[in-house]
């Protein structure tokens, strides 16, 4: 699976998920885009956006962009914070279909 973290991520998270080929929104130059441009960028390149952001799945149509969203929750993005999610992420990554929306959390 080709998988993009968003940038209000640590970046130290890619590499637990090595298993996948993973990058980050901020190494493909595209920090600061809105929602929907961002979204337009990461379809047909990438298979799963993992973000923090738990207001885009009510602010953006996500099955339009034929890709799987997980989105994260904890307290903060702290890597230390996110490393106890590593698991059950890659997990949802292997097993991620597009245009789905996987939420995990504590």
């Amino acid at each position: 699976m080709k998988v993009i973290l968003d940038e209000c991520l640590p970046r130290r998270l890619v590499r637990e998920l090595h298993l996948h080929s993973v990058t980050t929104v901020l190494r493909q130059g595209w920090a600061g885009r809105r929602d929907s441009e961002l979204l337009s960028l990461i379809r047909g390149e990438f298979d799963v956006f993992v973000t923090m952001d738990s207001n885009l799945i009510y602010q953006q149509s996500l099955p339009a962009y034929s890709l799987c969203v997980i989105v994260l929750r904890a307290p903060n993005s702290c890597y230390e914070t996110l490393l106890p999610l590593v698991g059950r992420l890659l997990d949802a990554i292997s097993h991620a279909k597009p245009g789905t929306v996987i939420e995990l959390s504590e």
